[in-house]
């Protein structure tokens, strides 16, 4: 049996004036990666998350191996910790405007300067997990023509996510990957409460079928942890790339 080409997982730094702070990044590159090819791009919140928890990379790498995606860089950027995260991933969070609009000036120019790339919405999406997927769809209504896909991995979904979606005029320009579990009725959060997400999750996903985003939603047996989360990227990849 051969054994599937590896890609490569690279550090860079980036100084974001937005953050004023030098924010990592880790960047896969396929395994047949050639300067000659454009490719598209996952940027990926959580980031270390989804390379470690996730294998994000040994998915993408099986994926491509398969032919069942094209060229794709995955960029993810970790958080330092959780205060950093709510800081920056949360709706109220002091630096979640700022974040956003890093995501959007700042890293996206950096990507397409640095790789081969398509520079436009479609050829670029944003995937994250709980308050990751909640700021992975906040980036994308706000600047859609940047970010054309988004992957939603059990959102946090509050007053703030439900009108930042129902005041969206554009849903033809934006592909939508949305799960949440089942049994995530008690999530413990950052803030030491308790929420409970599946109902918020289900209003949400009834308001992108209202608004007629393109909209691919479904509900797994099981919980908020990356358990559930790490099987589902094979079919998320595949569905959105």
């Amino acid at each position: 049996m051969n054994s599937i080409p590896k890609g490569t997982i690279k550090e860079y730094k980036l100084d974001s004036l937005e953050l004023e702070e030098e924010m990592e990044l880790l960047v896969y590159l396929p395994a047949n990666f050639s300067p000659l090819n454009k490719h598209t791009v996952l940027i990926a919140q959580d980031g270390r998350d989804y390379f470690q928890l996730g294998r994000i990379g040994r998915v993408a790498d099986q994926l491509a191996n398969e032919g069942q995606i094209g060229n794709l860089i995955i960029v993810g950027i970790p958080y330092r910790d959780v205060h950093d995260r709510r800081s920056k991933y949360h709706p109220s969070g002091e630096k979640h405007t700022s974040y956003i609009r890093f995501l959007a000036h700042e890293l996206v120019p950096f990507i397409d300067q640095e790789f081969p790339t398509y520079h436009m919405g479609l050829g670029r999406a944003l995937i994250g997990d709980s308050l990751g997927a909640t700021v992975s769809l906040l980036a994308a209504v706000q600047y859609p023509n940047t970010f054309g896909k988004c992957i939603m991995q059990s959102p946090l979904v509050n007053e703030a996510v439900e009108k930042a979606v129902k005041d969206f005029e554009h849903p033809q320009l934006l592909e939508i990957y949305h799960i949440v579990g089942k049994e995530e009725t008690e999530v413990p959060t950052t803030d030491g409460g308790i929420a409970n997400f599946i109902e918020p999750n289900r209003g949400l996903s009834n308001l992108f079928k209202e608004k007629g985003f393109s909209y691919f939603y479904d509900e797994f047996d099981g919980n908020h942890t990356w358990k559930y989360w790490q099987p589902d990227l094979k079919r998320a990849l595949k569905h959105i790339f």
